[in-house]
C-alpha cells in the first residue's frame, strides 16, 4: 500500500469546516467523512523541528536529543546509535520515498524537513521533489508539507514592512473577515486582532485548496484506492499561547486517517484515542509490514483505523518545550482533561 502523509504547519487541531469554523475545507472534510478522525490528537512538542524530529524516528524529541528548536547546524548531533529514521526502514522495504515540493508545474509543498539531528544518508530518494517521481512499479511513501498557516517571514526581510504577510495571503480566498470572526476569548476584541485571525482562518482555507490538487492528482490515477492518507499537524497554532506553549492550543493537532482498505462501515468515524506524534513512524511501518523497533516511544494507530480498541492504551503523555533562551522552557504531562506544567529554568520554578 502506498502512504501519503500530508502535513500542516501551525495548525490548531479543531480548523476545519465541518467543526463550523470560518473555513472552507471540503478536501479535508471529505477525507474525514471516509476515514478516521482523532479527536485527542497531540505532539509531545508544540513547536516545528522538535516535533517532526519525534515524527521520523518514533521517539521522543529529548530521548534522541533533538529538543533545542533549529539547532545550529554546527551543534546537530547524529541519532543515538541503533536509532533510525522511519524512511530507512521503508526503503528497506522496498519503499520509494519522497518529499514533494511541485505537481504539473505548481507548488504543493515546501520540502521542508527541519530535523534536529544529522542523518546518516538521505532521508528522502533523490530527484523526488515533483509528483512525477513516484514510481508505479512499487510502492511510495510521499510527504506534503504545507506552505500555508505561516507567516512570510524567511527572507529575513520582516523589518522593512509594516507588517508580515502569511504567505499566499494575496491569493487566499476571503472567507473569514474581521466582522465575521471570533477570535479565542483569552485575546483582546481589538481590530488587529480579528484581521490576523481572519488571515489565518483564510490561510487554513488555502492550504485545503492547495492540498486538493494532490488529493485530486491522486484520485485522476487511479491511486486512491491503493494510498493510505494520512493528515497531520506538527504543533498547534502560530499565534501567542499557541506554538511553543503547554495550552491545547500549542499540543493538541489535527489528525486524520483514510485507509482504503477499511469497511465503509467503519469509515467516517471519530476517534478519542490519545494519538501522538510519536505514534505515526510506528503505524506506518505497521502498514508497511515492518515490526516497530523496541526502541520506539510511539505505538502503531492501526488498529484503532481499523476499529478495534487495543487495551491498555494511554491515558496520558509527556510534554514538553526544552529550548535554547530567551524562549521559556517547560516540561509536563497531559491527562484526559488537564496539564501539569513547570518552567524550570527560573527561580523559583513556576508550576
Amino acid at each position: 500500500v502506498n502512504i501519503l502523509l500530508i502535513t500542516a504547519d501551525q495548525q490548531r487541531g479543531d480548523c476545519f469546516g465541518f467543526e463550523g469554523r470560518r473555513v472552507h475545507t471540503p478536501h479535508l472534510d471529505r477525507l474525514a467523512a471516509r476515514g478516521v478522525r482523532y479527536t485527542n490528537a497531540f505532539t509531545t512538542a508544540p513547536v516545528c523541528s522538535a516535533s517532526r524530529s519525534a515524527i521520523m524516528t518514533g521517539m521522543y524529541q529529548t530521548t534522541i536529543g533533538a529538543h533545542n528548536h533549529r539547532t545550529w547546524q554546527w551543534n546537530k548531533r547524529p541519532l543515538p546509535e541503533g536509532v533510525r529514521t522511519l524512511t530507512d526502514g521503508l526503503r528497506d522495504a522496498g519503499y520509494f520515498t519522497a518529499n514533494l515540493k511541485t505537481l504539473d508545474g505548481k507548488e504543493i509543498g515546501t520540502g521542508k524537513l527541519d530535523l534536529n539531528f544529522v542523518n546518516e544518508g538521505p532521508i528522502y530518494h533523490e530527484h523526488s521533489g515533483d509528483w512525477s517521481a513516484l514510481p508505479k512499479d512499487r510502492p511510495f511513501f510521499a510527504v506534503v508539507n504545507a506552505m500555508e498557516s505561516e507567516y512570510d517571514i524567511y527572507d529575513r526581510q520582516t523589518w522593512k514592512h509594516a507588517r508580515a504577510e502569511w504567505i499566499g495571503e494575496r491569493e487566499h480566498e476571503k472567507i473569514a473577515t474581521p466582522a465575521n470572526v471570533t477570535p479565542p476569548p483569552y485575546y483582546p476584541d481589538h481590530p488587529v486582532v480579528r484581521e490576523e485571525w481572519a488571515r489565518y482562518l483564510n490561510s487554513v482555507s488555502g492550504m485545503d485548496k492547495r492540498f486538493g490538487v494532490v488529493l485530486e492528482k491522486l484520485r485522476a490515477e487511479g491511486r486512491e484506492d491503493d494510498t493510505v492518507i494520512i493528515f497531520f499537524g506538527d504543533n498547534g497554532r502560530l499565534e501567542p499561547r499557541g506554538i511553543h506553549w503547554c495550552y491545547d492550543s500549542g499540543l493538541r493537532v489535527p489528525l486524520i486517517i483514510r485507509d482504503p482498505r477499511v469497511p465503509r462501515s467503519a469509515r467516517g468515524r471519530t476517534a478519542e484515542a490519545m494519538a501522538l506524534n510519536v505514534d505515526l513512524a510506528a503505524t506506518m511501518l505497521d502498514w508497511a509490514g515492518i515490526a516497530p523497533p523496541p526502541a520506539y516511544e510511539g505505538s502503531s494507530l492501526a488498529p484503532w483505523v481499523r476499529g478495534e480498541a487495543p487495551a491498555g492504551w494511554r491515558k496520558h503523555f509527556l510534554c514538553e518545550h526544552v529550548d535554547l533562551p530567551p524562549t521559556l522552557t517547560w516540561e509536563g504531562v497531559r491527562g484526559d482533561r488537564f496539564v501539569y506544567a513547570r518552567y524550570f529554568d527560573q527561580q523559583p520554578v513556576f508550576e
